[in-house]
């Protein structure tokens, strides 16, 4: 039960309390008041999508918040699977930050969620009945939905879309294997082609980069050369002049032959051998190297060769040789499935036939359960609708298994109606009057909620296109319903209004060129004068009065009955 709802900058409401109770409350006022505000205030704490545009003009947060008392054990469960408990006293705290640039803070018990979880819990909580479900009504591609509450269909259902699924993704695949023979010839030529081109390169990775290395090695040759002749000849020297080798060995000579006469000199001989050796190797290094710097002309060519056929299946088929090869193996795997697709689409049909052969059973099965279930519903529907001055109404559930499936199975499922004695029962979307649907959508709704775990219903204008006797009856109704479960009803009939236990006025004034809305509740002469408004208007006459306390009288009266 929800029984204390906290508004702060939402739209036009500044900041509102509305405490709540057991029993059936009613909220009026005028259009434009604000009423639509607070349903949107509680669909924000029941995960809904929100907009900035909810926010308050000026404001940079708005905040709404939820006190639920008496929750039932199945939301108590979803709250442990979900990591969360009640609070000690054994309620359930929501709460909903919006900000101006977007964004939202949900908390449940002060611990932080995402709003997906409000979501998941929120069946538990409220259901609202709005406007738009009476439009679903008249849309018959709705209609299983309602069916499907009813008998709760889930289970089979999670076992029938893995299914759907499957077929959906098999019979792609078997189409593709069924394009033409002349088109799947001509790819296999093509994919071929590419393969055998690919394979013949016989590239490696990392080839590239190595003859990039070598070509760039062509390039500086001759400076090469030069730089490593002269590096030779430096240290090995010639004919006419001793190398850095030379040098170094006749001065390790010369110290070695007085490095007896004291250490530093014995030191210094022993840097000069090692230098000595040290020259010598680096000789032999730099002329190795300058041997190697020949080439010929047929390796250069050799490599400039390679790099192009690597750039031109880099080109066609990828950016790097990794790439290229790659597309290569992506090649040949196509290439296999195409040469041997009447084996994989073999496969895959017979895949496909196991496959719809269990959809279709469980399919079946959905369809008997609708079919024993809307029996049931109808007659359920039917005996709510006697109590809303609709005892001559014929109403069917038409369940029809249709040869094609669908994501819910192969049912067409059609509400259809007959409103006059004589007349054959014929679309519900063709023959209900705006009065018609209201009351028919408070009937089914009625009769989906009984088995929920629901603990508060909330009707925003059941009363549309309804007046006079049916009024009165839609009146009753709710007034049954709260018994069971707390009800809240937003509505414009005065009929309603009196019905209720609690009366909530929704209000708006102006002030200081700034728009607000405040709730506050009624009760004796309040109450009977915002029933003498709704039956005259502002023009507030003691005969409109004397309506309205006669309402208030016989609704009292009818609840004791």
């Amino acid at each position: 039960m929800l029984s204390l709802l906290h508004i702060e900058n939402i739209a036009v409401i500044e900041q509102a309390d509305i405490v709540l109770q057991p029993g059936f409350t009613v909220l009026t006022g005028e259009t434009g008041a604000g009423k639509s505000i607070i349903i949107d205030s509680i669909g924000a704490i029941m995960g809904q999508r929100t907009s900035r545009e909810l926010i308050r003009n000026g404001e940079k947060k708005g905040f709404v918040s939820a006190v639920f008392e008496q929750v039932s054990p199945e939301l108590e469960k979803q709250l442990q699977e979900l990591g969360l408990d009640t609070g000690e006293d054994g309620t359930v705290r929501i709460q909903r930050e919006l900000s101006a640039e977007g964004r939202s803070v949900c908390r449940v018990n002060m611990r932080p969620v995402p709003a997906s979880v409000l979501k998941t819990i929120s069946p538990y909580l409220i259901n609202i009945h709005g406007q738009h479900d009476g439009q679903k009504l008249m849309q018959e591609e709705y209609h299983i939905d309602f069916l499907d509450s009813f008998c709760d269909t889930e289970p089979l259902l999670e076992q029938y879309r893995p299914l759907y699924t499957r077929l959906f993704s098999l019979r792609s695949k078997i189409r593709e294997l069924e394009k033409s023979e002349q088109q799947r010839a001509q790819r296999i030529d093509m994919l071929r082609y590419q393969f055998d081109e690919i394979a013949a390169a016989n590239l490696k990775p990392g080839e590239e980069e190595e003859l990039n290395e070598r070509r760039q090695f062509f390039d500086n040759a001759g400076k090469l050369a030069y730089a490593l002749q002269n590096a030779s000849m430096m240290l090995a020297g010639d004919e006419d002049t001793d190398g850095a080798c030379d040098l170094l060995a006749q001065t390790s000579e010369e110290l070695t032959d007085i490095s007896t006469l004291s250490t530093e000199l014995n030191n210094a001989a022993k840097k000069a051998e090692e230098l000595r050796y040290l020259a010598e190797d680096l000789r032999e290094t730099v002329s190795d190297l300058a041997s190697r710097v020949d080439f010929s002309e047929q390796e250069r060519d050799a490599v400039e060769e390679r790099l192009d056929v690597i750039y031109r299946l880099r080109r066609k088929y990828g950016a790097t040789v990794e790439e290229v090869l790659a597309y290569c193996d992506s090649a040949a795997s196509e290439l296999e499935e195409l040469e041997n697709a009447d084996d994989r689409k073999e496969q895959l049909v017979t895949e496909y036939r196991e496959t719809l052969s269990a959809a279709r059973e469980i399919a079946g099965e959905l369809s008997r359960l609708r079919r024993d279930a809307a029996i049931e519903l109808e007659a359920k529907i039917i005996e709510q609708l006697e109590d809303l001055d609709m005892a001559k109404v014929r109403l069917s559930i038409s369940v029809s298994p249709q040869t094609k499936l669908n994501p819910r199975g192969a049912d067409e499922v059609r509400f259809l109606i007959s409103t006059n004695p004589g007349e054959p029962v014929k679309p519900l979307s063709r023959i209900a009057s705006g009065g018609e649907l209201s009351r028919i959508m408070l009937a089914i709704k009625n009769v989906l909620t009984q088995s929920e775990d629901v603990g508060t219903l909330i009707f925003d204008e059941i009363d549309t296109g309804v007046s006079g006797r049916a009024a009165q009856k839609i009146a009753v109704k709710l007034g049954e319903i709260s018994r069971s479960k707390q009800t809240l009803c937003v509505t414009h009939l005065p009929q309603l209004a009196a019905m209720g236990d609690h009366h909530l006025l929704i209000q708006k004034s102006v002030s200081d060129e700034r728009t607000y809305t405040d709730v506050r509740p009624l009760e004796g002469e309040a109450r009977a004068q915002e029933l003498a408004r709704m039956i005259s208007g502002d023009a507030i006459t003691e005969l409109s009065l004397r309506n309205a306390e006669e309402l208030l009288t016989r609704a009292a009266k009818s609840k004791t009955m």
